[in-house]
């Protein structure tokens, strides 16, 4: 019964992106979790995040002489608290550094990012055993809402049409997304993944970015060291698709939209009062803005205190 509750959200969550923002992966609204870590209670932490882009391409995605090298720094601060045994809160507070670089200048940005906050139900929390060996598998559902607190500049589009409307610090709009996690773990070998989708409503200005799915699954394995120290090596795949942009409620934006597949390598640390990781996501196949644009690969580091 519970295998068919999994298939049934994983199948319910993937038919939302053949209708599926931001160019995947980058500038605002990025919505990557992976592995949490661990703690009882609540944690609170720090994140980085390191992305590169390329724009303005030409029709075939070759290099032209307008072309833009755009790099998206953030350091976010996140946290969470689980609420009895049934409710989770997550929240993440972004503080961005873009950074454009042409033939002919450089442009920088920075400032606080969107806001958002997500809430998780505990759909089932399970412990057992498979011959003997434990299995431990849970899995929650939720919603959450990111609110439009990072600045947005309409001029960025109409000054450079032929580019995604990325270069922004926020999207000046109130989105809402539905997420999943789900986890397994059989002793100290576990499979965790992660779905999420973002539904993007227009902004003041006219604009709405397209909807987007993501979806990552990760394997992992713990180590535990001296049972003070757990260090968890984790491998897997990062999907991510989007539709594209609307102006003005009908004009859809040919620079915009697409899918990107990643190959994802990292590792967990925890410890007493201290929880640290980092992951690399190795861009495989992609095709953003119908291949105006290219996206180079990511690296995520973070740092949390459970308490």
């Amino acid at each position: 019964m519970k295998f068919k509750i999994i298939l049934s959200l994983f199948i319910l969550m993937c038919s939302f992106s053949a209708i599926a923002c931001d160019i995947c992966g980058c500038g605002v609204g990025s919505y990557y979790i992976g592995i949490l870590p661990e703690y009882n209670k609540r944690f609170l932490g720090l994140r980085y995040q390191y992305k590169t882009l390329q724009t303005h391409l030409g029709p075939q995605g070759q290099i032209t002489p307008i072309t833009a090298n755009e790099t998206y720094q953030s350091t976010e601060v996140w946290g969470g608290w689980n609420i009895g045994s049934k409710f989770r809160v997550l929240a993440f507070v972004p503080y961005n550094f873009n950074k454009r670089s042409t033939q002919d200048n450089t442009g920088t940005k920075q400032g606080l990012g969107d806001v958002a906050v997500m809430g998780y139900y505990n759909l089932f929390n399970h412990s057992g055993t498979l011959g003997e060996k434990l299995l431990v598998q849970s899995l929650w559902i939720g919603a959450g809402i990111k609110m439009p607190t990072g600045k947005y500049e309409p001029t960025e589009r109409l000054a450079i049409s032929e580019s995604p409307n990325n270069f922004q610090l926020g999207t000046a709009s109130t989105d809402f997304t539905i997420n999943a996690a789900y986890d397994v773990r059989l002793n100290d070998l576990g499979i965790n993944a992660n779905l999420n989708y973002k539904i993007n409503t227009e902004n003041k200005f006219q604009y709405r970015y397209g909807n987007k799915f993501t979806a990552n699954l990760l394997a992992y394995y713990k180590f535990r060291i001296a049972n003070t120290v757990t260090v968890a090596p984790n491998a897997g795949m990062l999907y991510e698709t989007a539709e594209k942009d609307v102006e003005s409620k009908k004009y859809s934006v040919d620079v915009s939209g697409g899918y990107s597949l990643s190959a994802v390598a990292g590792v967990e640390v925890a410890m007493k009062g201290l929880s640290f990781g980092a992951n690399y996501q190795n861009v495989r196949a992609q095709d953003l803005a119908g291949g105006r644009a290219y996206a180079g690969n990511r690296l995520m580091l973070h740092v949390s205190l459970p308490f």
